[in-house]
């Protein structure tokens, strides 16, 4: 591919971004306030109800709420590309202190637990490939295929009637105890339910994946030449099968980071645990427009770069991809 076409595709998929972003944006925007709720009541709270019309009149227009929907866009728009995105009805902070102050809590849950869920389901899809079929293989298809079907929420639940309300050995909810934000043991122990119930939905998933794509390799025509010349299965699954689903199993990870930032999402709320995820249902409850919008854009814009990696990731493996895109570009020029 030469420099021409290496920009026309990084122009391509650049324009895709913008264009998706703007139209997520428009998509929030119009959908947030069309919503049932009153802005006011986020804003002010209780004093909402004891305005007087004039007072509540005053008010919208002091938060921007009483021109059209597509004039308030326009001027959201307008702030938003000099990087200023308003300030929090809930917070009366500026919305991009309030993410600051949460994210580090989901990158640490959601990082921590993306690692284990693909570490582990390359772990668990490999032995249950090496033990096809047998006792260990049947067990392990059969527990994965019940958690899987377990709803996050409802295992969040059980786990806190388990072990922070009968056995009260965990914290049920936070991200650490009061006045206790730089003792590791005590963030690891408030880490540990949502973390359990981040790998548990979504291990089996990827494992039982890893599974038939060693399975099907196995059976590969190349697999029986190496039989045939003295290869142990051992040296067979691990030297030549392994090594084939790996580039495929890392274009996974890169498309499944939405799945997974979906599923910590729930967790944070059901734990209370201070991260984006409960915060964004925070601000679609309260009615907190200027941060969910940036919510919105920071989860939108993440799925479509993890997206946009996994299918570069793609094209660079799978050389039938990168074919098909080449002979695509050169009809257009025809």
């Amino acid at each position: 591919m030469n420099s021409r076409k290496i920009v026309a595709v990084l122009f391509s998929k650049m324009l895709l971004l913008l264009c998706s972003v703007f139209l997520l944006s428009l998509l929030v925007f119009y959908v947030s306030r069309l919503a049932p709720g009153d802005p006011l009541m986020s804003y002010y709270g209780e004093r909402a109800e004891k305005m007087s019309p004039q007072e509540q009149a005053y008010a919208r227009s002091r938060l921007g709420l009483d021109e059209p929907l597509a004039i308030q866009y326009a001027r959201w728009l307008q702030r938003a590309f000099r990087g200023e995105f308003g300030i929090s009805y809930k917070y009366k902070r500026d919305v991009r202190e309030v993410i600051g102050g949460r994210i580090a809590n989901t990158l640490l849950l959601g990082g921590v637990g993306f690692v284990l869920v693909f570490v582990l389901a390359l772990a668990l899809g490999v032995v249950c490939a090496w033990h096809e079929d047998k006792f260990l293989d049947r067990l392990l298809c059969r527990i994965g295929t019940v958690t899987s079907c377990i709803p996050e929420f409802w295992l969040s639940v059980v786990l806190i009637l388990i072990f922070a309300v009968g056995l009260r050995w965990l914290p049920s909810s936070g991200a650490y105890a009061i006045d206790s934000g730089h003792n590791l043991l005590d963030r690891l122990k408030h880490l540990i339910l949502p973390l359990t119930v981040v790998v548990i939905s979504h291990l089996w998933y990827y494992a039982y994946l890893i599974r038939n794509k060693l399975l099907e390799e196995v059976r590969a025509e190349y697999v029986l030449l190496a039989r045939m010349k003295g290869l142990y299965r051992r040296q067979v699954l691990f030297r030549h099968c392994l090594r084939n689903v790996l580039p495929a199993y890392f274009s996974l990870m890169a498309i499944s980071v939405p799945h997974v930032l979906g599923g910590t999402y729930v967790v944070e709320t059901v734990f209370s645990y201070p991260g984006i995820g409960t915060l964004l249902y925070e601000s679609a409850r309260y009615k907190d427009y200027n941060l969910l919008m940036l919510l919105s854009l920071l989860t939108g814009v993440t799925v479509i770069l993890c997206n946009t990696f996994a299918q570069t990731v793609s094209e660079r493996i799978d050389p039938r991809i990168r074919r098909e895109d080449g002979e695509s570009y050169e009809e257009e020029e025809q």
